[in-house]
């Protein structure tokens, strides 16, 4: 096995739709522990979200696309109230099953949940002042350029779009790293594909600006991160 190429042949189980169910929600309920451990969200919205809602001076909408179990959605909901800013959060996700499991959470004061994809909210003439995803990209293939540009269609503002970057080492640590959270989930065998599945910076960078596009840039917010930042055009 070689981490020097992108193994975008590899499918994931959780995105089977025979998959075990109780595997896939144990999986998406505790997608909360590794994010929080791996994302570099913490930073990510410190950095560059924050500031970007603090400076509207108004109330804001936010939405995250590809959301799953909304873990992500309610933790930055609540750092945004610790902050005084008033958001609006829609986590959207076109997997019914996954959509079940963010809706059985018990309500957050202004976050919810559709079951959707960002083309049907772009055929819906939506527009959000800041929207973001997490661990989306490397599941895309060829349907990257579409939902890049589904992303800024949808924005007034900031686009974020978060992920894991290739490499040994990041193979290495996770596979230890998850083993006590693993039991009963999907965790370790989706977690070391996806790492498989993932973009190195320079990959991004280039997948993103094919034909010659301008609206991006890829910075690595944290160690083995990616992290596109785009100025949306709705």
């Amino acid at each position: 096995m070689s981490l020097a190429v992108r193994d975008d042949e590899l499918a994931e189980l959780m995105d089977d739709p025979a998959c075990d169910p109780v595997q896939l929600e144990a999986t998406l309920r505790r997608f909360g522990t590794i994010n929080r451990l791996v994302s570099g969200w913490g930073r990510t919205y410190r950095t560059w979200l924050r500031p970007h809602l603090a400076a509207l001076g108004r109330p804001a909408r936010v939405l995250d696309i590809g959301s799953g179990g909304g873990d992500l959605v309610v933790r930055l909901a609540a750092a945004a109230r610790r902050d005084g800013l008033e958001v609006a959060w829609t986590g959207i996700d076109p997997d019914p099953r996954a959509h079940a499991v963010a809706t059985a959470r018990d309500e957050v004061p202004g976050v919810t949940f559709r079951r959707a994809d960002a083309a049907a909210l772009v055929g819906e003439d939506e527009a959000f002042d800041a929207v973001l995803s997490n661990h989306v990209l490397h599941h895309l293939g060829p349907a990257l350029p579409a939902f890049a540009d589904e992303s800024l269609a949808l924005s007034r503002g900031i686009v974020l779009h978060s992920d894991i970057e290739r490499s040994r080492l990041a193979y290495g640590l996770y596979a230890v790293g998850v083993t006590p959270f693993a039991p009963g989930t999907f965790l370790r065998t989706d977690g070391l594909r996806s790492i498989r599945r993932s973009y190195t910076r320079a990959e991004l960078a280039a997948a993103l600006h094919d034909g010659g596009s301008d609206a991006w840039s890829v910075v690595a917010p944290a160690p083995f991160r990616v992290l596109a930042v785009g100025r949306g055009r709705a």
